[in-house]
């Protein structure tokens, strides 16, 4: 595992992240289309700077810690912001804002998440946690949901479609979040058993 700081996708992990504050500054002046393009762009990222890490063979310790976190910033900051009425045009387009419920799951199991984390970390020292297969749908649920609320948003027309969208953020974002105490908990098992068979051997 490469300790380097200065890789090509630690760059575009921190170059996803400078653009949140324009992804926000576009949707506070409704626009939406070009909001869209730069949330599109920041999602390619995502999945780029995964592929160059392995290809590439720059994996490291802080492109680990700051991924996540990356994607976590503009996932909330789009559920927050596409949740206030002020950056809507008036009369509301139907369906608008996200409502506040689906960006409390959103939150609450991120918190959860890390909070939950913290504490074993803290009581136990383990600190060796893995995204589950779940938390992974989970993210993927939430970026085609904020793509789908932006092209709504860009054509109110055809926002019919949101409820749907909102019902499955939640109840993928209260699933995914309830697995995560049992995959926690399987992760630290295998790693108490793998200690125990280094030290039988």
């Amino acid at each position: 595992m490469s300790s380097r700081i200065l890789t090509l996708p630690n760059f575009l992990t921190v170059l996803r992240m400078m653009m949140i504050p324009v992804f926000v500054s576009l949707l506070f002046y409704q626009r939406f289309g070009w909001a869209l393009a730069v949330f599109v762009i920041a999602g390619l990222t995502d999945g780029l700077d995964g592929l160059l890490a392995r290809a590439l063979k720059q994996k490291s310790d802080l492109g680990r810690i700051l991924d996540p976190i990356a994607d976590k910033l503009l996932l909330v900051t789009a559920f927050i912001v596409l949740s206030m009425r002020a950056i809507l045009p008036l009369p509301l387009p139907r369906h608008f804002p996200v409502p506040f419920w689906v960006t409390a799951a959103v939150i609450s199991r991120d918190i959860f998440i890390i909070v939950g984390s913290a504490a074993i970390y803290m009581v136990t020292g383990f600190r060796e946690f893995r995204p589950s297969l779940l938390g992974k749908i989970n993210t993927v649920i939430q970026i085609c949901a904020v793509i789908a609320i932006l092209i709504a948003a860009q054509f109110p027309s055809i926002s019919g479609y949101l409820p749907t969208v909102y019902t499955t953020v939640f109840a993928a974002a209260f699933f995914s979040g309830v697995h995560y105490i049992f995959h926690a908990s399987r992760i630290m098992n295998e790693s108490k058993i793998g200690r125990e068979d280094s030290g039988d051997n």
